[in-house]
């Protein structure tokens, strides 16, 4: 790393540069004892967090899920006893399992925020390694696009069948058909309720005035593959454009994740979302419930992964027409969920 431009790290819309330090992988994550040392973030603006002031000396409360908590604890304690010895302050957490606030109390202001700005930079650490719990979709399951969905099925096993690596196994549910916008880690009510508020202020501040409060309509056509060689290629997609050539829809998608990025419920992956719904994927093959391809953020993209030989079927089905779609609604979709439809079940939409 050059240490003249140190990684950043964005913390609850500000930015942080995080120093050079040896890390180390553990076999167990609930083993690992992370502290990044009294060097991290030390020109924390005092603005920062709300420090109250107590007839004690000074609070600062945060909101931690409780599958974080034993990464503040850490091995044997050590990190919670290091924090406190470090910045002269007392941490309180939740029983494990219980939601609620971790407390951090100290008789100087300097040491209860220098403490809060650890914590933050530890537990976003953390975050990063967390599979992906929800994610922003368009639902393309209609009626229709399931129908024809099922017919390029049938056409690619009846024609390409004989290549390497093609197989049934491979194919999206229909009823699962979907573009992803970007993956979200959301480990408890408070932050699912946090993107719900989110989702619809989205709606107020620039859905509605893209879309002029109408759907979109959409076509969903042609196959593309991710990878580099179309002959062990691991994701085919059908590709997604506006009907009317606009790029509204590209515009609603790009926004939509700038704002969650910003607000520090989403990681910024690419400068823009990659329009499109995935078709044939081969962790399907290892894995019938995996959702998503190897574009988005979670652990699955590590699986050992067959390929296929996907030459002929992006020669015979480049142009193949699976339909146009309104799209009228983002949702915040729960991984690995189903509802009556068929769908991923919806923790809350605009």
């Amino acid at each position: 790393m050059d240490v003249l431009r140190p990684p950043l790290i964005r913390i609850e819309g500000r930015v942080y540069r995080k120093n050079l330090i040896q890390e180390q992988a553990f076999p167990q994550e609930e083993e690992e004892d992370f502290y990044g040392g009294p060097g991290d973030c030390v020109d924390e603006p005092c603005d920062a967090f709300v420090v109250e002031e107590t007839e004690r000396g000074f609070q600062c409360r945060v909101e931690v899920p409780s599958p974080f908590y034993k990464y503040i604890i850490g091995k044997k304690g050590e990190t919670k006893k290091r924090l406190e010895t470090e910045t002269r302050t007392s941490i309180s957490i939740p029983k494990p399992g219980v939601e609620g606030e971790v407390v951090i109390t100290g008789q100087q202001r300097s040491g209860v925020i220098s403490a809060r700005t650890r914590i933050d930079v530890l537990l976003d650490s953390f975050r990063k390694k967390q599979p992906f719990t929800h994610f922003l979709s368009f639902a393309l399951n209609q009626p229709a696009i399931q129908e024809k969905f099922l017919q390029f099925k049938k056409e690619v096993l009846e024609k390409c069948s004989k290549d390497h690596g093609v197989s049934s196994s491979l194919f999206q549910n229909p009823a699962k058909l979907h573009l992803t916008l970007g993956t979200l880690v959301l480990l408890n009510e408070q932050e699912i309720q946090k993107a719900r508020d989110l989702l619809q202020r989205c709606k107020e501040d620039f859905v509605d005035q893209i879309t002029g409060g109408q759907p979109l309509t959409v076509e969903v056509a042609g196959v593309e593959y991710m990878n580099d060689d179309p002959a062990m290629t691991d994701v085919l997609y059908a590709k997604v454009h506006m009907k009317d050539g606009s790029d509204r829809l590209q515009m609603v998608a790009d926004q939509l994740v700038e704002r969650f990025v910003a607000s520090g419920l989403m990681l910024k992956e690419w400068d823009r979302v990659k329009l499109h719904a995935t078709v044939m994927n081969t962790l399907f093959r290892k894995d019938p419930t995996e959702e998503q391809n190897n574009t988005m953020t979670g652990k699955s993209s590590f699986k050992e992964r067959e390929s296929f030989n996907g030459q002929n079927i992006l020669k015979l089905f480049e142009n193949f027409h699976f339909g146009e779609v309104q799209l009228d609604s983002v949702r915040l979709s729960q991984r690995f969920s189903s509802d009556a439809s068929g769908y991923y079940a919806t923790s809350g939409q605009l």
